[in-house]
């Protein structure tokens, strides 16, 4: 009589471990077709260009497949040549621990139509190679489905980002200015000691 009993605690078991795994990349259907405006190799400057990212349903699917989908998460993400060597950007098919879309662009209610959003590159993004990814999620903002700029393999229509250096222009000139005034004081102060010491000597 104990054994269905065994059962339910082993059922309870397995569901607590696998909400506590999360959701995997492995398990979403690729259902979304996702554009942007960079074009391949394009160099945008953060804090300057803006993304224009567009999203819908690829209707090659069956009607219905989107009746889960509540929300879309369109985050900028590092391409493989800029999580080399950088753990802290790895790729993890456990989306609770992937770090390849860090920089959120926009959230947005799910809807068949109208899906664009334009977007400034943040003063915050660091210089890397990336391409751009859209979840859809669930009522309990759980991912169910995604597309992408990129393919598979994250090796095609990717582009760049150029970080602010931190330097401005009128930060040069005002440095250039000091070190001009500067050597000039410097040239003076030797003139006048060679003025004194000349003088002391006529004495």
């Amino acid at each position: 009589m104990a054994f269905p009993g065994f059962l339910l605690a082993l059922f309870l078991l397995s569901c607590l471990a696998a909400s506590c795994c999360g959701v995997t990349f492995s398990s979403l259907q690729d259902t979304l077709i996702v554009t942007a405006s960079p074009q391949p190799g394009q160099v945008l400057k953060a804090g300057e260009d803006k993304i224009t990212v567009t999203w819908a349903l690829n209707t090659s699917f069956p009607a219905g497949i989107d009746s889960a989908y509540g929300t879309i998460k369109v985050k900028l993400c590092f391409a493989p040549i800029s999580q080399q060597d950088r753990a802290w950007r790895k790729t993890v098919d456990n989306l609770k621990k992937d770090k390849t879309c860090l920089h959120k662009i926009v959230a947005k209610p799910y809807s068949t139509s109208n899906n664009t959003f334009t977007w400034t590159v943040q003063r915050d993004v660091p210089t890397a190679t990336y391409f751009i990814r859209a979840y859809a999620c669930n009522s309990a903002d759980e991912e169910v489905a995604y597309g992408q700029t990129t393919d598979s393999h994250k090796t095609t229509n990717l582009f760049e980002v150029q970080a602010i250096s931190g330097r401005h222009v009128s930060l040069d000139i005002a440095s250039v200015c000091f070190s001009a005034f500067s050597i000039l004081s410097l040239f003076g102060f030797f003139f006048l000691e060679k003025r004194k010491a000349k003088a002391s000597q006529t004495k």
